[in-house]
Order: structure tokens, then C-alpha cells, then sequence
């Protein structure tokens, strides 16, 4: 069986948070006030924003994954999935490092969802 580099895995964590974090900050531009006439423009500009904020949240979700992924590490319990307590595979983690479940177990959340 494969070992893991928790070395490497640490320093892809937190390159992933680091980027999460600087895509965070990126400023949500809200719609100029409309005048007449202008209304397909502000329909573009609330898309837009619409837009940035379900990517913020994606952001936010994806943030959320990678700290606990590195709780899991420092807690000596990475690598193992918490719903059925199984190593998950070397290549899933090296794929998804922030990954918390093995694949079945990921396959029946994504179900419940």
C-alpha cells in the first residue's frame, strides 16, 4: 500500500487555503443604480453579481473542507474517513487532500444531500 507524504500534502492544504483566502477577497461589485433604458445592463450586472456570490460560497465551502483537513492532519486522523473510520486511498487524498470521506462513503452523502 501506498504511504502518504504528509509533508507534501500539508504544504498542497495550505497552498489550496492560501488561494481560497486571496479568491475571498476579491471585492462583490454591486449593480449601479438603474435608469431608464439600462435594463438589460443591470440584469447583466445582478448575473454578475449573483455570479460572485455563489462563487464566494463555493469559496467558503471549499475553506471550510481544507481547515479540517488540516485539523485532521495535526490530530494524527488524516487519511481516514469520518463516517466509516477506513483509510481512504493514497491516490483519492493526492487527488482531493482536503477529501474527509473514502468514496463510498462520499457517494452516499452526496445521496442524502
Amino acid at each position: 500500500m501506498e504511504t502518504l507524504d504528509f509533508d507534501a500534502i500539508r504544504a498542497a492544504l495550505l497552498a489550496e487555503r492560501a488561494q481560497l483566502l486571496s479568491d475571498r477577497e476579491e471585492t462583490i461589485v454591486a449593480p449601479d443604480q438603474m435608469t431608464y433604458g439600462s435594463q438589460a445592463a443591470a440584469a447583466s450586472q445582478v448575473f454578475a453579481q449573483q455570479r460572485d456570490l455563489a462563487l464566494r460560497d463555493r469559496a467558503d465551502t471549499q475553506l471550510a473542507l481544507v481547515d479540517a483537513a488540516l485539523v485532521r492532519l495535526d490530530g494524527g486522523t488524516f487519511g481516514t474517513c469520518i463516517r466509516c473510520g477506513r483509510p481512504i486511498p493514497p491516490g483519492r487524498l493526492e487527488a482531493l487532500p482536503w477529501a474527509p470521506r473514502c468514496i463510498d462513503c462520499q457517494r452516499i452523502a452526496d445521496r442524502e444531500r
